[in-house]
């Protein structure tokens, strides 16, 4: 079973954090998700206190599902949203509905997914050589997160709940270079779904169109404005109440 940790009463709701981050990152952002919810936060294999975990997103999904109640609706970021639609896909009875932000259903092409996989095992002998806190000052600032304020990015909480070994094998095993696409599978999914991007973040407000139209029309689009990949961190009221909207229905 991963850790999870819970705030509120009421329906089920699965918060899925992206890489590096924990189940409290999700805190500071959805207390207006609190009232008539019961939050559950889970923290995903190799972070948190799943750090000694080991699992790639197929059978993380397993264990994620296992885990938390079920039906509930679902919210998952990043490396989160990819854990969560898989969870949507291999157990569709657990997930009511599905909130994917900043998210993808892999690469398509074999020799970018390979790249993408060398990339991947590349971070994780750097996390591993260099130490965590050293890794993570460097990740905060990649060009992905140009828009993430210092103060929002919470470096030091990162770092406290993560280990280096966690985040190498998370890397390893659930990095986007280690998924099968998704996106012959994804249209299957019956369930509402809302996709979420940042509107700055030009990478995957791509993926997320393409995610809305192959999904089809059980599935709608929120661009965060003037946000880039982590849109949640850098507008959370514009996300609550998008995610609050989507959830009333």
């Amino acid at each position: 079973m991963l850790n999870t940790v819970e705030r509120g009463d009421g329906p089920p709701v699965v918060l899925v954090h992206g890489f590096t981050q924990s189940a409290g990152s999700w805190w500071p952002l959805v207390e207006p998700l609190e009232e008539g919810n019961r939050l559950v936060a889970v923290d995903a294999p190799g972070h948190g206190g799943s750090a000694r975990i080991e699992a790639g997103l197929a059978e993380g999904a397993d264990l994620m599902v296992a885990s938390v109640p079920a039906p509930a609706a679902w919210v998952g970021y990043s490396m989160g949203g990819r854990f969560a639609l898989h969870a949507a896909l291999r157990h569709p009875e657990a997930v009511s509905r599905l909130i994917v932000v900043s998210s993808t259903g892999g690469i398509d092409d074999p020799q970018e997914r390979a790249a993408r996989r060398r990339s991947d095992t590349a971070l994780a002998e750097r996390v591993e050589s260099e130490g965590l806190e050293s890794f993570l000052a460097w990740w905060v600032e990649q060009p992905l997160f140009a828009t993430l304020p210092p103060e929002v990015a919470r470096v030091e909480e990162r770092v406290s709940h993560a280990t280096a070994a966690g985040l190498a094998s998370s890397l390893r095993l659930a990095g986007t270079g280690s998924q099968e696409p998704l996106w012959d599978a994804i249209p299957s999914l019956e369930m509402p779904v809302l996709v979420m991007a940042g509107a700055l973040d030009e990478k995957y407000v791509a993926i997320a169109r393409r995610l809305v139209s192959t999904i089809g029309p059980n599935a709608c689009l929120h661009l965060v404005a003037g946000a880039g990949h982590a849109c949640h961190l850098e507008r959370p009221e514009e996300f609550t109440t998008a995610v609050r909207g989507f959830l009333r229905g």
